[in-house]
């Protein structure tokens, strides 16, 4: 019988203390801090893309755009994550510690997912984003094919999916008056779609 290994619980306070001093980013639920998975070429490709077209369609608008690179989001009483993308709108409210590097208001997440990852952080980052009071969306982009999915908050509070999967579809985000083209998401990617 092997020993199942122990994991280290730490506060909320203990956590941004180490991510803050470390070389790499950490995620941090309930106590436990997990690394960050490393990202290649497609992921990044996508974030970058991800991040043109959001400040295109929202330049000069009271939503705003974040390339999260550096930038966490508080979910929960908990919790802290670094989505690849995000929107906020109005004023930021920042976890205000005097360094000003945690959202606590994002409208919309977005993130891209590597087939390593998707297992694993698609059923807990949708149920963290959607303990967010104010986000309106969240998305997931598939990184290895041509998919998509928005989920939308309700007016009855449910969330409602939608996946786009072909180079002609377009992500809708109503909630802040955004739509890109897949096409454009994808572009020089080398994502291709699937057929059959």
């Amino acid at each position: 019988m092997s020993a199942q290994p122990k994991h280290e619980f730490i506060t909320p306070e203990e956590y941004l203390a180490r991510d803050r001093a470390a070389k790499f980013k950490s995620e941090y639920f309930s106590g436990e801090m997990v690394a960050a998975p490393l990202v290649g070429f497609r992921h990044e490709s996508i974030a970058t893309n991800l991040a043109a077209e959001l400040g295109r369609a929202l330049r000069h608008k009271a939503c705003r755009p974040r390339a999260t690179s550096n930038l966490r989001v508080k979910v929960r009483s908990s919790g802290f994550v670094y989505p690849d993308a995000l929107v906020f709108c109005g004023e930021p409210d920042l976890v205000d510690d005097g360094y000003l590097d945690t959202l606590k208001n994002p409208s919309v997440l977005l993130d891209v997912l590597s087939p390593s990852t998707e297992l694993s952080d698609h059923p807990h980052k949708a149920a963290w984003y959607e303990a967010i009071p104010s986000v309106a969306h969240y998305v997931f982009i598939a990184q290895d094919k041509v998919r998509v999915e928005v989920y939308t908050r309700q007016e009855n509070g449910d969330w409602m999916k939608h996946v786009e999967s072909t180079l002609d579809g377009v992500m809708r985000l109503p909630a802040i008056g955004v739509e890109i083209a897949l096409s454009d998401l994808y572009e020089d990617t080398g994502v291709v779609e699937e057929t059959g």
